[in-house]
């Protein structure tokens, strides 16, 4: 983790800003890494479908890729492509000596079980960081590629100075992707970390009583708008993982994006919050191009 900028004053946890200055920070690193090697990080994503928001996703995460000097190529299948022939393709970039990573932009069609084809991503390629190896070795604080969301988060977090030692930090949701891995990384000793955490989800009984004893609130429940004011205490960071379209005949697209957390009720109450959008996505996309980065190195440079 990096400690060396002086953020503004807390707030508004700007995703963007802090996005901006990781950016600059893995695009100098490329660029050395080119310089040393004579290739660049390679990013290869594979699209099923045409999801809207799967395509606004993979568009920024290309844009982005070549921003900081990486190579990134886009594989489009059709939503009616057999799950055999993407596995197929999954084993060909697995195999190939330019490729670095590999992400598989989720959610897939229903008759493609996502578990077997993250399964198939190799450890060394898996820069989204949701292969079991990868997760496995987290747990138990070996070097891997960290899930891209909560690594986003855990940058955010330090851009921004949050205080996390000693602090209680509750996770709304326990995926694999998020809620789980958050808790762990929060958890662990260093900073960000040291944080003692709580894990809430749809089974949780007495809810606003555990949300409202948080220092850290991490929202991840995929439900627009479900936190209230009366859920967050005053002075607590809230972290809003969602990102969901609402209907709104006032945009001109019909639509407006909000997050797990009814923002302009909450944020008057907080010491810190992230917005959507604006916030948690775009340090997502910092977690992945860092894994890419990261996968570059260590399948070039000697060790």
């Amino acid at each position: 983790m990096r400690s060396n900028v002086k953020p503004e004053k807390m707030g508004i946890l700007d995703g963007k800003k802090a996005a901006e200055y990781y950016k600059e920070e893995i695009a100098r690193e490329a660029a050395e890494f080119t310089r040393r090697t004579g290739k660049k990080p390679y990013l290869v994503t594979i699209l099923v479908g045409n999801n809207g928001a799967s395509e606004t996703y993979v568009a920024s995460k290309l844009r982005n890729s070549e921003k900081v000097g990486f190579n990134a190529s886009l594989v489009r299948f059709e939503d009616t492509v057999t799950e055999e022939a993407l596995l197929g393709k999954i084993d060909e970039l697995n195999a190939s000596e330019e490729v670095d990573g590999i992400l598989v932009q989720l959610p897939l069609p229903a008759h493609i079980e996502e578990k077997k084809v993250i399964m198939r991503i190799s450890p060394l390629k898996d820069v989204d960081g949701f292969h079991p190896e990868s997760l496995g070795k987290m747990l138990i604080g070996l070097p891997t590629f960290l899930p891209a969301t909560p690594y986003g988060i855990m940058e955010l977090l330090d851009y921004y100075k949050v205080e996390t030692e000693g602090k209680h930090c509750v996770v709304m949701g326990r995926s694999n992707i998020v809620g789980t891995p958050i808790s762990l990384l929060l958890s662990r000793q260093g900073n960000p970390g040291n944080c003692t955490v709580t894990i809430t989800h749809s089974r949780t009984k007495d809810l606003e009583t555990i949300t409202r004893q948080a220092d850290i609130l991490i929202v991840a429940v995929g439900r627009p708008e479900f936190v209230t004011a009366d859920m967050v205490t005053e002075g607590a960071v809230v972290i809003d993982v969602g990102i969901h379209r609402i209907a709104d005949k006032n945009r001109k697209s019909g639509y407006r994006l909000v997050g797990d957390v009814k923002f302009d009720e909450v944020a008057p109450k907080c010491g810190g919050i992230s917005p959507v959008p604006g916030g948690v996505g775009l340090m997502t996309i910092v977690g992945l191009l860092k894994n890419t980065l990261e996968a570059a190195k260590r399948r070039t440079l000697p060790s």
